[in-house]
């Protein structure tokens, strides 16, 4: 008993901090009106159980990354440093050089000298791209060049890979609590988001390339005289999006844009939503780094007079005029912007660009009165399994059983405690932990009795059986606690989405329920045997 009052503070502290971090969910969910929650006033500690998909309601998607576009946009980055190679070196001569429809690149050269010299350059500057053909056409020689197979494997892994750490940078950034994103074999990413209450403004936001080029107009010709499909080499025809504020029309003008790109979203560091104008029209604002600066200056003072294309996604937004060179790394896209627009758009910007387009391959909305509904059912089963266990431990082990049942309900209490101080999502297999929970607990409970009435009935006093029946329990208790923790944060490892759900509860009430089976069962009985001076026990 020297270390009784030591246990009962442990006992009592941990119960108060329990009550405590519960306190904010408790607030939350159950004395706060649905239609007025806000996350961002809770109360200390500032942690919530967060509900899973199945339980809140939400959306699910999977989304199919087109690794074609990847392989292209990497052979397009190719065909650039080809062009600045060529001009470098003055003994080559090229008419052409473009990225085919069939991920090859094509290159066509005149003269032997260029020839060999192109052969040289390619074996040492460019030893990722492989030679796939060559053939005369017209006098001049042309080259297909294409990426080995293992090099485009490892675009279209990078691809995957930085398409699914982008889309969880703009999920993070846009707010949505404890999502679930993964990879779904080759090209897939599986995106669950508990709580969405605009599924069609997330998947504009989810799908958006958010490759930012600058270009500059073609203005020696009106996009209005060119033929789609037959414009001037090296010029595309994009369009420019206008909305007016007041009737929602929209107006699409055809702009010729050279197909050179000075400068990309790559060397962003930042973008904020701006306002400009007698009626605040919302903008982005972007900052360049050090180094997008240097180029958007040397851009800016080379173009002067000239229009420059700020395209996203092959659609201008804004095409201004340059007056003067632009220092500083800054600069404005404007728009006909809504304040969500303008922030939707800053926001993937901040994020990064995907590398390649994502088209939505499968797409399931939970609504909020099934998520409710799962609650309520899960609640049902919740209350049924704690009053079955509760009555079985009074029927057959009395006031020991009582004993028994605090200890179960103070288990549920730590449970629910470890789920919101992890910030932790509970689901619907969630709750089947929860249940299996209550049963393991009161499990450790009858192997402690079984032990105590084993040694009451040789013979020993209350307080000497109920130290033998701990002695002798605890020991098996730990080992199979053990053993079932280790498969549980196996589970939790390597668990996705409702497996993980489960081992996270089941992992938490193994813990709480070894605590309150061991030790907080152990102070209630020394309070009645050694200062109530029980002479029997009720078991």
């Amino acid at each position: 008993m020297r270390n009784y009052n030591w246990r009962v503070t442990l006992v009592v502290a941990v119960i108060a901090a329990a009550f405590v971090i519960l306190l904010p969910t408790l607030k939350f969910y159950f004395f706060e009106d649905p239609g007025t929650r806000d996350k961002d006033k809770l109360i200390w500690p500032h942690r919530l159980i967060n509900l899973g998909l199945d339980l809140q309601g939400g959306m699910h998607l999977v989304l199919e990354v087109r690794l074609e576009e990847a392989v292209k946009s990497a052979l397009a980055r190719y065909e650039s440093d080809l062009r600045e190679s060529f001009r470098r070196n003055g003994s080559i001569k090229f008419d052409e050089v473009e990225v085919q429809d069939d991920n090859s690149l094509r290159v066509r050269l005149s003269g032997q000298e260029s020839y060999t010299a192109f052969e040289e350059l390619l074996a040492a500057d460019f030893q990722t791209l492989a030679l796939d053909s060559s053939r005369v056409e017209g006098g001049n020689k042309v080259f297909i060049l294409r990426l080995p197979r293992d090099e485009e494997k490892r675009v279209m892994e990078s691809a995957v890979s930085q398409a699914v750490e982008t889309i969880r940078n703009r999920i993070d950034q846009y707010g949505v609590s404890e999502p679930e994103i993964r990879r779904q074999g080759e090209r897939r990413i599986v995106i669950q988001l508990p709580g969405v209450k605009d599924p069609e403004r997330v998947k504009a936001l989810l799908k958006k390339t958010a490759q930012l080029q600058f270009r500059l107009l073609d203005e020696t010709r009106s996009a209005d005289s060119v033929t789609a499909g037959q414009e001037p080499r090296g010029t595309e025809i994009l369009y420019e999006v206008s909305k007016n504020s007041k009737t929602g029309r929209q107006t699409k003008t055809p702009l010729l844009v050279k197909k050179k790109v000075l400068l990309t979203g790559d060397y962003l560091k930042d973008a904020r939503v701006a306002y400009s104008g007698d009626f605040n029209q919302p903008e982005v604002s972007i900052a360049f780094d050090k180094e997008g600066a240097r180029l958007f200056g040397q851009i800016t003072g080379e173009n002067v007079g000239k229009r420059l294309a700020i395209v996203l996604d092959n659609t201008v937004y804004s095409a201004p005029t340059i007056q003067e060179k632009i220092g500083g790394g800054a600069a404005v896209i404007t728009g006909s912007f809504t304040v969500e627009s303008a922030s939707d758009l800053a926001l993937v910007l901040r994020a990064g660009a995907l590398p390649a387009s994502v088209e939505v391959a499968e797409e399931r909305t939970v609504g909020a009165s099934l998520g409710a509904d799962s609650i309520r059912k899960g609640g049902l089963s919740m209350a049924a399994g704690l009053i079955i266990v509760v009555v079985f431990m009074v029927v057959y082990y009395r006031a020991s059983g009582l004993n028994a049942d605090l200890a179960l309900v103070l288990n549920i209490v730590l449970l629910g405690a470890g789920l919101a101080l992890f910030n932790a999502t509970l689901t619907l297999p969630g709750i089947a932990g929860i249940l299996l929970t209550m049963a393991t607990a009161v499990d450790s409970n009858v192997l402690i009795y079984e032990r105590t009435r084993e040694e009451l009935r040789l013979g020993k006093t209350p307080a000497a059986a109920l130290d033998a029946g701990y002695d002798r329990a605890t020991v098996t208790i730990v080992d199979a606690n053990v053993t079932n923790i280790a498969a549980a944060l196996v589970l939790l490892q390597f668990g996705t989405g409702p497996i993980k759900g489960f081992a996270i509860t089941l992992s938490l009430g193994i813990a709480s329920s070894m605590f309150t089976a061991i030790v907080v069962t152990r102070v209630i009985f020394d309070y009645f045997l050694y200062y109530r001076r029980a002479r029997s026990l009720s078991i």
